[in-house]
């Protein structure tokens, strides 16, 4: 990346744009305001507001980076969790191989922060941003690139598109496996080998690997959903040994192969790593993007390290990095409060926010018994014991699940160690 471009982030004022900021610090840079050494129990951050925990980050960072080299795979996390310029260099700097968009604009946002190695995990047929991305490609030697094919009718518009801008690099293309019934993706192993074929004879496109995605497949821990994966990455390896035996991918030297969320990211990598007796190396690679926050709902659940049993090693779970605090605002009735915190706030497509402590003059205590049962817009429906000590004015400390539609709701978060906030992370969705 360019880490100039991601510093300059810090050259940016704070205003009333970003939600939860001191009013003290608008006009301020980040960097300047920064420089102050802010608290958040100090410094006039108002509420509801998000907060990314430095420590839980540093230790997600530095475990999946551990765990894919010592299992022999590489990792472009997904970026559009976090949309998170500042968040990419810290991938990076912990080994990424590069990183994951899933469409042309995000691509943009990534470019303009330097990200020189992109896989767009899904299909590109928009003839305007073919256009863009030939420019690109034209521009910088150094840029890498590959997106998904899974039809013959996707070759040709991509083929038509590329002729026009008369680009001399072709586009590296990874075809798609898919399910019936499922999302995108070739249905069968005859149709994929039928979408190599046509690639291979694309003037304007590379035959570079196979890719799919087996979180569309399953979503749950049953044996059914775990076999359904396993019998899902098999068909991805016999898409790529028969695309190696027809010969098409003579124009590369190396295979890639990429699958891989965050809920079954070990299955994928022992399928990928088992020795594939071809004529090239086949490159591994996993997409998994959530690992870096965690959450305490979805992933908590779903992640392979909260499924020891089907990990060789001595991994400590990934530990949750988000947490949004929201005060309450009114008490209607003994058993029920009501928090500053709604469906613009924080993540509800999984499941609803968690209320865990409330902040005390002397720190935060464990809530006892208080479960969120409902998220309007603007508010959190909190339900209580009748007996609660809770006042109007309290603070509340929630966890939160499915870190993908949390980021998008804020563009400017603060990353904190305890109290003190030590960055300010920009988002750009």
């Amino acid at each position: 990346m360019d880490r100039s471009a991601v510093r300059g982030l810090r050259d940016e004022r704070i205003d009333w744009r970003f939600k939860g900021m001191p009013s003290e610090a608008f006009g301020s840079t980040v960097d300047q305001f920064l420089r102050t050494r802010p608290n958040l129990r100090d410094n006039g951050f108002v509420g509801p507001l998000l907060l990314l925990e430095r420590p839980a980050l540093e230790h997600n960072l530095a475990t999946m980076a551990d765990w894919c080299s010592r299992h022999g795979v590489l990792l472009s996390p997904h970026g559009k969790t976090t949309m998170a310029p500042q968040l990419f260099q810290r991938q990076l700097d912990h080994g990424a191989w590069g990183i994951t968009a899933a469409n042309i604009s995000q691509l943009r946002v990534y470019r303009a922060f330097g990200t020189s190695r992109v896989l767009l995990a899904n299909q590109l047929v928009d003839p305007n941003g073919l256009s863009w991305l030939a420019s690109e490609l034209e521009r910088d030697p150094e840029f890498l690139f590959s997106c998904w094919v899974d039809s013959t009718r996707n070759v040709e518009l991509m083929e038509r598109a590329l002729s026009a801008t008369g680009g001399r690099r072709p586009v590296d293309v990874l075809v798609e496996l898919g399910r019936r019934g499922g999302r995108t993706g070739a249905r069968s192993t005859a149709e994929a080998l039928e979408v190599a074929r046509a690639v291979h004879a694309s003037p304007n496109l590379r035959l570079a690997g196979v890719g799919g995605y087996e979180g569309a497949i399953s979503h749950d821990l049953s044996d059914t959903d775990l076999i359904a994966v396993d019998d899902y990455l098999s068909g991805i390896r016999e898409v790529v040994t028969g695309v190696a035996r027809a010969g098409l991918f003579d124009e590369v030297d190396e295979i890639l192969v990429t699958a891989g969320g965050s809920s079954y990211f070990d299955q994928v990598a022992e399928a990928l790593t088992t020795p594939w007796g071809l004529d090239r190396p086949v490159v591994p690679i996993l997409r998994s993007g959530s690992y870096i926050t965690h959450d305490h709902g979805l992933y908590r659940t779903m992640s392979p390290f909260g499924r020891a049993h089907r990990l060789a090693g001595p991994e400590e779970p990934f530990r949750p990095a988000l947490r949004i605090l929201a005060q309450v605002v009114s008490r209607p009735e003994p058993d029920l409060v009501l928090l500053t915190l709604g469906r613009r706030d924080a993540s509800f497509d999984q499941d609803l926010p968690q209320p865990q402590r409330v902040r005390t003059d002397d720190g935060s205590l464990p809530l006892k018994g208080a479960r969120m049962t409902e998220l309007a817009d603007q508010h959190a429906f909190v339900r209580i014991p009748a007996d609660s000590a809770t006042e109007v004015g309290d603070w509340f400390e929630c966890g939160l699940s499915h870190p993908c539609t949390v980021f998008d709701k804020w563009p400017l978060i603060p990353l904190v160690d305890g109290d003190e906030v030590v960055d300010l992370v920009r988002t750009f969705f």
